[in-house]
């Protein structure tokens, strides 16, 4: 088993009202549709309320290219990044010198040498820490970093990881696409960061929190089309199916049965539904393929109106407001979270007091 001791979560800088954004992208796209007042319901019918941008609004009205957003991707993922793991560890009350492994999650913009390797030498980490960046899990990425992380506590009993997951969605926002799927991005995607702290089982006293019992990743095989990018010169294009609801109505439920199967639990089981809230449509999706009622949704209702869709760290925002209002010691939940490939990320947590 593996502990989750600490969750953080970092802020983009600007702040954006969703009407805000209603009138800019009237502006921008409005002679290119027809029906631009139907579709612009789904800036509404989306349920977000605000969300946070990597620059202000009117950046976005002007054409930008891939190594101008880039650029600035990796000077705020920096910043954030930095801002987050620090906290994180003060938080938690532990030393730099004591992590032994950094696992990095981003989709939404690129770097090489890594964005963990540009924050250990801002915060002056220490030079043998063993790196993990994974990119590309897209809005799977935050529950399958927690896994990873999982997995090298099982190897290394007394390790300490910190997961960061930090995406900067905003910043693949294409100008001059007109396409729908380009649309829908808009209306959801926002940018943010969470670091967590992840411990081998030698470190369970220290602390309360949520303890790893098991894990499940699942691919979809031949899904390619269903969620992801695709690389032009001008950036990142969004990749939405329209089927995305229908797949997750069919698809997760029969994923859910198998992992809660091989660990001797049921539906009934989930007192916490930890879920990454990709949308409205994919929570009632998550209602009617598990039959659970809506109030198990809140949580990540509540983190989709507060903040949108960050892909890979808004699960562990979620996750945060979990921990905050303190479970009962022995409650269960399923974190889980889909993502391009098509795939599925699933952790079976356990809730434990300190010393309990």
């Amino acid at each position: 088993m593996s502990f989750i001791r600490k969750v953080v979560t970092e802020n983009a800088p600007y702040h954006v009202d969703q009407k805000e954004i209603v009138g800019v992208v009237e502006n921008l796209f409005g002679e290119h549709y027809d029906d631009i007042e139907r579709l612009l319901r789904v800036f509404g019918n989306g349920q977000i309320e605000g969300r946070y941008f990597a620059a202000p609004l009117e950046w976005f009205e002007r054409e930008r290219g891939l190594e101008e957003k880039n650029q600035l991707y990796i000077e705020e993922a920096v910043r954030m990044g930095s801002n987050a793991v620090k906290r994180c560890l003060e938080e938690a009350g532990v030393e730099k010198e004591e992590i032994d492994a950094f696992v990095f999650v981003s989709s939404s913009g690129m770097s090489t040498p890594t964005i963990d390797a540009r924050i250990m030498n801002e915060l002056r980490l220490p030079v043998h820490i063993k790196r993990l960046p994974l990119w590309g899990l897209g809005c799977a990425g935050g529950a399958a970093g927690i896994s990873r992380a999982h997995d090298y506590c099982l190897a290394y009993p007394d390790a300490k990881v910190i997961v960061l997951c930090l995406e900067l969605c905003s910043l693949t926002f294409q100008r001059s696409d007109t396409s729908k799927s380009n649309l829908i991005g808009t209306s959801l995607f926002a940018d943010g960061a969470a670091c967590a702290l992840v411990t081998g089982r030698n470190d369970q006293a220290k602390g309360s929190g949520f303890f790893i019992r098991d894990t499940q990743s699942t691919l979809m095989q031949d899904s390619e089309d269903v969620m992801g990018w695709d690389v032009k010169d001008e950036g990142l294009h969004v990749v939405f199916s329209r089927d995305i609801p229908k797949i997750i109505e069919s698809w997760l439920k029969p994923n859910v049965d198998l992992f809660l199967d091989k660990i001797g639990k049921t539906s009934a089981d989930i007192k916490h539904f930890v879920a990454h809230p990709g949308g409205k449509k994919v929570l009632a999706a998550y209602e009617k393929s598990l039959g659970l009622p809506k109030e198990k949704t809140d949580t990540s209702r509540g983190i989709l109106a507060e903040y949108g869709n960050m892909s890979s760290p808004t699960v562990l925002f979620v996750l945060k407001e979990f921990m905050e209002k303190k479970p009962k010691s022995g409650e269960e939940g399923l974190l889980t979270a889909l993502g391009p490939g098509f795939s599925s990320e699933m952790l079976w947590l356990e809730w434990r007091e300190a010393g309990a």
